[in-house]
């Protein structure tokens, strides 16, 4: 039987074993006592994208040369590209049932390799360090310190990912190891990027392309959530998703999650469901839309029976510089539990206050209104700005009970081509002051990030 240490590390360490195997094989076949190589050789990587790895090729000789030899695993590493990502970010919360209010300084860095392809494989493993700055200020449900509002950004140094990319061909590619997984809009199935311990996966994955028709299965053996690793799960889940776009105005979906947590059986259960969507122009207004409807049901381990809905309709128009959008989703709860989306964040859609991150057992029904605008305004240090300002109204899906309201408010633009800026706000009014847990709070994020 494996120690709890060692199956932790059985999936993500495939990238780095996978690099070790390449590396043994090439050396084994690439040179005998009566063979010799030309060292600084150019060869092409063989990327989708056309870029070659090393030197550029020389220049054509009367007789040319004989072919050259296939690229070797150390031509793939040479010829990839580092990963180096810096996000440092301050936020503040200031929340009506907790007196001192929470100030984290916390600083993100991801760092890691890329692989060019070799024999129609790709490698990359990154690391991920997240620490505060400065005095804890906050809880982060992990330190203790619950007289501060919740900022859930631990300090944590771990294996962000460590994957193999096989790609035979155009239609057909397999991941295994630790990923990112993104499933449409992450609703469903996301990395939770806005928390600073980014949500990655154990997993083995297979997309397959057949002109219109695109299919996705997904095993998941573990999820590293965003709460450091003391807190991630466990798991023996099993996802898929398949699409068929008929034009630009109708792509139509449909996805099976069955999802078993050893550590949160509670969040056990199995969803369906479909989706249709598209966009098209009227005019000069480009009107998009999309509905989704899943039905949700307890599976393998969970404790209990239950048997919920979710239903989610939007409609957007562009003009210009402007981006309107009206949203309405319905998840429904029976007193006992809320329909659950335990493999996303629910931070871009039920508030960036983050009062809803567990759907209530009475259900939530939120409708909200957004407006974005890029405006045309380029300086020397700050362009490619956006600003967007969102509204919510939450109701209790199963009585119809006021839940508050909440403003959303944010600004990004770019500092250089490299480092963007970020300052947002969330302001969320509770139905009453002491009904627990929807406290009125308000959220404040300065943040930077750099990305070479």
């Amino acid at each position: 039987m494996q120690g709890p240490r060692t199956s932790k590390y059985i999936l993500a360490g495939l990238g780095a074993a996978g690099l070790v195997s390449w590396a043994t094989m090439v050396q084994a076949e690439g040179t005998s006592p009566s063979t010799a190589t030309t060292s600084g050789a150019s060869v092409a990587d063989g990327l989708s994208d056309g870029v070659a790895a090393g030197p550029a090729p020389a220049p054509i000789a009367a007789n040319p040369p004989s072919p050259s030899p296939e690229s070797s695993i150390v031509d793939a590493i040479n010829g990839g590209k580092p990963i180096v990502e810096f996000r440092p970010r301050f936020e503040n919360v200031d929340q009506a049932n907790l007196l001192p209010a929470a100030d984290a300084y916390t600083v993100r860095m991801h760092i890691g390799w890329e692989t060019a392809a070799w024999r129609n494989l790709t490698g990359l493993v990154e690391y991920e360090v997240v620490q505060h700055v400065g005095t804890e200020h906050f809880n982060t449900t992990l330190n203790g310190k619950t007289q501060y509002p919740g900022v859930s950004d631990p300090d944590t140094a771990e294996l962000n990912r460590a994957q193999l990319t096989w790609k035979p061909i155009s239609q057909v590619q397999a991941v295994v190891g630790r990923q990112r997984i993104l499933i449409d809009d992450q609703r469903f199935v996301g990395g939770a990027n806005w928390r600073q311990d980014e949500q990655t996966f154990d997993a083995a994955k297979l997309d397959l392309t057949f002109g219109r028709l695109k299919a996705t299965y997904i095993y998941l053996e573990k999820v590293n959530r965003v709460f450091a690793e003391a807190a991630d799960w466990k798991s023996d889940s099993h996802l898929f998703n398949a699409s068929y776009t008929l034009a630009e105005p109708l792509r139509i979906e449909g996805f099976v999650y069955a999802l078993d947590f050893k550590q949160s059986p509670a969040n056990s259960s199995l969803t369906y469901g479909g989706r249709f969507g598209g966009s098209t122009w009227v005019s000069l207004f480009k009107v998009g839309y999309d509905a989704t409807y899943a039905h949700q049901t307890d599976y393998r381990n969970s404790p209990t029976h239950f048997a919920l809905d979710f239903w989610e309709g939007d409609v957007a128009g562009t003009f210009d510089i402007y981006t309107a959008k009206l949203v309405y989703e319905s998840l429904q709860g029976d007193g006992h539990k809320g329909f659950a989306t335990p493999l996303t964040t629910l931070h871009p859609f039920g508030g960036w206050a983050d009062v809803f991150l567990t759907t209530p057992a009475v259900g939530l029904r939120n409708l909200n209104e957004s407006l974005s605008i890029k405006p045309r305004f380029k300086a020397t240090y700050f362009f490619n700005p956006e600003f967007q300002v969102r509204h919510h109204n939450f109701w209790a899906e199963k009585t119809g009970a006021s839940l508050g309201s909440e403003w959303d408010f944010q600004l990004t633009g770019n500092i250089t081509a490299n480092l963007t800026g970020l300052v947002k706000l969330a302001d969320y009014l509770g139905p009453s002051p002491t009904l627990a847990p929807y406290f009125s709070r308000r959220k404040v994020w300065v943040g930077f990030e750099f990305k070479l």
